[in-house]
């Protein structure tokens, strides 16, 4: 680190949030100088972020744009631990994600202004800010989207076959079956009897990615981007934040679910059991930090594909002559696979009198809570890809021990809503890098019997047995047997994180575990949390639209 110097803003935290709120201020105010502290590399120009489908590449064991943290072992989950990725680098996880276009439902965004108590964050008051990010290039003319902002919202520049099938099956599975697509005025992205939308420009192929469009793009002398460094802590003047680098007027907490609590804690704010065993002096009480940790929990379900079908399998293997194919596609026309995430469909639904049946009387009272008077609100999301991942993903995505190579297909679910929390701290107080005290959660609010992943499993493997390109389940990656029992027990050994986690520094009252109200924190100045750890409860989608719009909104 360079001699102590000092900012106007510094914002700990290079990622979604982070970026978006260094680039605004800087263009709003020139006279402004911003630091911004980031733990991961820079991503300027590097195709392994701008080619939307070179995603996987980033979630190598190896890899230094993600960061792994493993949860403790769950009794939920069999005795087995988890992984848990997040993106570690300049743009964070809008530079590593699967660039998937989805918005949360309106009554998502409503249960954090009406419930959770954050004025101003309602689903109306924050859909001006999400139309003024994006340029959506499906469709013109739809009053729930923007059509001059910079990030690029399309198809991609492939269709595959499985997206396509996908689809069909959908059409004519269940045509008693509701779904949620998007109307006028409606929050949901994906569109009628579509769902192919993607963060992908049209015009070049390249990711929408936030450094590229709020950080790179445009000469920011008055932003010094700092790579390659952890943030210890915030160093308080009484309650005010100042930091080794000062800050004169702000600083600005950005590094995600996982990271913000820590620099919180090794500050001096959090729980004082957690403080005292770490030996940090307490400077503020907040009792609920760390403690709601969320996430969606998914399935990814691997089918194995027509050889003559087009899929990402050999793009993301290193297959030479696929990427020297479609490498020279994507950089003459921007598009072809490279320029795809290999996701095209999906479906958010909720449950039929016969779904509600099928999955028993465990699931039945929190439909009642908390589906039942809200029509907006999916129970699962469910697609295809064309690689292995859910929606459908046209490749293979999922245990490599189990790849035998050739074409597949996956098709996967998550819960919207999951009930099961999990918890974070750190263990040390001088080590940003030390392993965290980390529990997920998952499935711990599951008990046996309730069987809301095992419809999801089944109903993925109806559809894939009616689609043309379906040559069978992949060998040892499915359940054992077909019985509830077998396939319950092949869930808690499979399911995975989402890569959605949030919660963990919620906007709510001090009283119900919360670090404050919008951004703010509590017993302190010129202190803020602007990432997807504020979320007090769940959304029912992909977080990037999310991380964008708690980044893009006007701080108050």
């Amino acid at each position: 680190m360079p001699a102590p110097q000092t900012y106007d803003v510094i914002i700990a935290g290079g990622g979604t949030a982070g970026c978006i709120v260094a680039g605004r201020l800087a263009d709003a105010d020139p006279s402004l100088t911003i630091l911004v502290v980031e733990a991961g590399p820079p991503t300027r120009n590097d195709v392994l972020h701008l080619q939307p489908c070179r995603y996987l590449h980033h979630l190598r064991p190896e890899s230094t744009t993600v960061r792994f943290h493993t949860s403790a072992k769950s009794d939920a989950l069999g005795g087995r631990e988890m992984v848990f990725p997040c993106g570690q680098c300049i743009g964070g996880g809008s530079s590593v994600n699967f660039a998937m276009y989805t918005r949360a439902a309106a009554a998502d965004y409503d249960e954090w202004a009406k419930v959770h108590g954050n004025s101003g964050w309602s689903a109306a008051e924050l859909l001006p800010f999400l139309r003024k990010c994006e340029s959506y290039e499906l469709e013109a003319g739809k009053e729930t989207h923007g059509y001059s902002g910079p990030l690029k919202v399309s198809s991609g520049g492939f269709y595959t076959e499985v997206g396509k099938e996908f689809l069909d099956v959908a059409a004519e599975y269940d045509k008693t079956r509701g779904r949620l697509t998007t109307s006028t005025g409606s929050m949901n992205a994906t569109s009628t009897g579509d769902g192919r939308s993607q963060w992908i420009s049209a015009e070049t192929g390249k990711r929408s990615d936030i450094p590229h469009h709020y950080i790179y793009n445009a000469e920011h002398p008055n932003i010094t981007l700092l790579d390659g460094f952890h943030v210890k802590r915030v160093i308080f003047e009484g309650t005010k934040a100042v930091t080794t680098a000062r800050a004169k007027r702000l600083v600005v907490v950005s590094a995600g679910a996982f990271g913000s609590p820590g620099i919180l804690e090794r500050s001096g704010v959090g729980q004082k059991a957690v403080l005292d065993r770490v030996g940090v002096a307490q400077v503020v009480d907040l009792p609920g930090l760390g403690e709601q940790y969320q996430d969606h929990q998914v399935i990814f379900v691997p089918y194995v594909a027509a050889p003559e079908i087009h899929t990402l399998d050999g793009v993301v293997t290193g297959d030479k002559l696929e990427n020297d194919k479609w490498n020279k596609e994507w950089e003459e026309h921007g598009t072809g696979l490279i320029a795809h995430n290999g996701i095209d469909s999906g479906v958010k639904l909720r449950p039929t009198e016969k779904d509600l049946a099928a999955i028993g009387p465990a699931f039945r009272e929190r439909w009642e809570s908390y589906y039942a008077a809200s029509p907006g609100k999916p129970v699962i999301w469910f697609g295809n890809a064309a690689l292995q991942v859910h929606s459908t993903y046209e490749l293979y995505l999922g245990d490599m021990s189990k790849y035998k190579g050739g074409k597949n297909f996956c098709i996967v679910w998550y819960l919207q809503h999951p009930v099961s929390l999990g918890r974070l701290h750190i263990t040390s107080a001088s080590d940003p890098s030390a392993p965290l005290d980390f529990y997920g959660g998952f499935l711990d609010e599951c008990p046996r019997g309730r069987r809301a992943p095992h419809v999801g499993y089944k109903l993925s493997r109806e559809f894939a047995r009616r689609m043309p390109s379906y040559r069978g389940e992949l060998v040892g990656a499915h359940p054992t047997a077909d019985d509830d029992e077998a396939v319950e027990d092949w869930v808690r050994a499979t399911v995975m994180s989402a890569w959605h986690s949030m919660g963990t520094c919620a906007m709510k009252p001090r009283g119900k575990g919360g670090r404050g109200l919008a951004v703010n924190v509590y017993g302190t100045e010129g202190l803020k949390v602007v990432d997807m750890s504020i979320c007090p409860s769940n959304v029912a989608a992909n977080t990037y639209s999310t991380a964008i719009v708690i980044g893009r909104k006007r701080r108050r």
